[in-house]
């Protein structure tokens, strides 16, 4: 019996739940995509009447809507350590734990449902990644991550191309992305041609590369075109028409993305690309390489365009020059971004934290019979 069964009660005559959720990262400290995924995560089930506490070795987030609690880490291997932490917490006051890492120690029973979400796949990232000791932190992560998924209760997939190293997982439920937040502008594209680009400037997002071929084939051919990179880590000199913006708020971001024309994220490797979601919910015209969620996102190229990086250039140019061409990709991406909107999401999960299996743990935990 599923929470979605047609005699199921409806979510607005259930019982709120409390949730502990579990994340390294939160958009406080860390531009990791886990992090504000979390936290967007929790401000939409604290929204439905939940109680959501977030466990995080990060500090909390200004505006947040749910409670934090802060696990103080200092020191090398933190993230390992964190995980020692979690462990030693007690959870028995939560109906639900809800991990988003560093959960792979927790194998005795702590709460009456325990989900997992993966988001991608450390194994899949080591396979891109450089550097030996990159290499080898990943590929131990990976390990950490087959483990998480024989742990919990229930565990979730971003995307479908991560079953490749978890192949006994079938859930699939995708990011969210907050369609009150990041609807589409009217009317507010800028006068010349714009690229967007979120990321980093070094590293598997690829800003350099990307804003090198920029300089040197886009901005020489296409009259006042800028390449806009939201990043934190570029050097000071940077290629004609590329400009670096910094790290901005939530405001500013969906204001960049309603203006641009285009946006362009070439990464190696994304285990779902929430940037890619959240331009197409925009209106935006996605350009990627063929990442693994790149090819998810935009339905392997049919609502994006998924090429390689020595190709992205021609694609830019071809897009920055056809009106009808963004306005036709922008609207296939509008159909797939219903697919990740948040409410939707959320619902998904909610579900799970209803199953069955819950109310029979609770019994079980009140020394009832099951």
């Amino acid at each position: 019996m599923s929470g979605t069964a047609a005699n199921a009660t409806p979510a607005s005559q259930q019982q709120p739940l409390r949730i502990a959720m579990i994340s390294y990262y939160l958009p406080s400290e860390s531009k990791i995509g886990v992090g504000y995924q979390v936290h967007a995560l929790a401000n939409e089930l604290a929204d439905r009447g939940h109680h959501v506490d977030v466990f995080s070795p990060c500090a909390p987030v200004e505006g947040a809507r749910y409670g934090h609690v802060h696990v103080a880490l200092t020191g090398s291997l933190r993230t390992f350590r964190f995980a020692f932490e979690m462990r030693r917490r007690d959870f028995s006051s939560y109906d639900v734990l809800h991990a988003h890492g560093e959960d792979y120690w927790m194998w005795r029973r702590r709460v009456p449902m325990h989900v997992r979400t993966l988001h991608g796949s450390c194994f899949e990232e080591a396979l891109r990644i450089r550097g030996i000791k990159e290499r080898a932190r990943m590929v131990l992560l990976g390990f950490t991550e087959l483990l998480a998924s024989v742990v919990a209760d229930t565990t979730v997939l971003i995307s479908p191309e991560t079953r490749r190293w978890t192949p006994w997982v079938s859930t699939v439920i995708p990011n969210g992305v907050d369609r009150r937040v990041f609807g589409p502008g009217v009317g507010k594209r800028r006068p010349d041609p714009t690229v967007l680009f979120v990321g980093t400037w070094t590293g598997r997002k690829r800003g350099a590369e990307l804003a090198e071929r920029f300089g040197a084939e886009v901005a020489t051919r296409v009259p006042g075109a800028t390449l806009r990179m939201v990043t934190q880590d570029a050097p000071s000199t940077l290629p004609v028409g590329v400009e670096a913006l910094g790290r901005l708020s939530d405001e500013e971001l969906v204001d960049e993305y309603r203006k641009a024309w285009v946006f362009c994220l070439p990464s190696t490797y994304e285990g779902f690309g929430i940037p890619y979601a959240e331009a197409m919910m925009t209106g935006l015209p996605v350009v990627a390489t063929p990442n693994v969620g790149a090819r998810y996102v935009t339905r392997q190229g049919h609502d994006g365009v998924t090429v390689e990086l020595d190709a992205i250039p021609e694609v830019l140019v071809s897009m920055l020059t056809s009106e009808p061409a963004r306005r036709r990709m922008a609207e296939r991406g509008l159909r797939r971004a219903e697919e990740f909107d948040l409410a939707r999401v959320v619902d998904r999960y909610e579900a799970i934290y209803r199953t069955a299996r819950l109310g029979r743990r609770r019994r079980w935990y009140r020394g009832e019979p099951v």
